[in-house]
């Protein structure tokens, strides 16, 4: 083989390998991709059906309910406008309070409801998450240009 043909042969082994690594990259960067929606957006079918996506609001005041188990909570994060409920099994952040702002993680069930994996409560009584304030400002725009 000359060696110009060696230099190609190298060149385009080094683009393939180039190329598997960036679609193993991008492949793993989309299987832990996950989106955000509001309680509206998932109402009107936004949300992914089967995959992992983060629901964020308030919770609704007198939604909170603890089954007898002690693990399971069950409680409605709200933007407002809708409500979605959510199912969550594991200990809950200290600061989680009726009429707080939460986001939580997971899947929705084939009931409607939101099985949460992971909930994130707000630090302190002036954060909310950027995503969850945005969305509850514009359920609460959409409620006055409504009425």
């Amino acid at each position: 083989m000359k060696p110009r043909h060696k230099r190609a042969a190298i060149i385009a082994g080094g683009l393939a390998a180039l190329g598997v690594a960036a679609m193993l990259v991008l492949n793993a960067f989309q299987s832990n991709l996950v989106f955000f929606f509001t309680p509206t957006q998932i109402e009107a079918g936004e949300a992914p059906k089967g995959r992992a996506f983060r629901i964020g609001g308030l919770v609704q005041p007198g939604s909170l309910k603890r089954d007898s188990d002690g693990l399971t909570v069950r409680f409605e994060v709200t933007d407002t406008a809708k409500n979605i409920p959510v199912v969550y099994s594991g200990i809950l952040p200290d600061l989680f309070r009726e009429g707080k702002g939460v986001v939580a993680q997971g899947r929705l069930g084939p009931d409607g409801s939101f099985r949460a994996e992971e909930v994130l409560a707000k630090h302190d009584e002036n954060y909310m998450p950027p995503e969850a304030a945005h969305a509850v400002d514009q359920a609460q725009k959409g409620m006055k240009v409504s009425k």
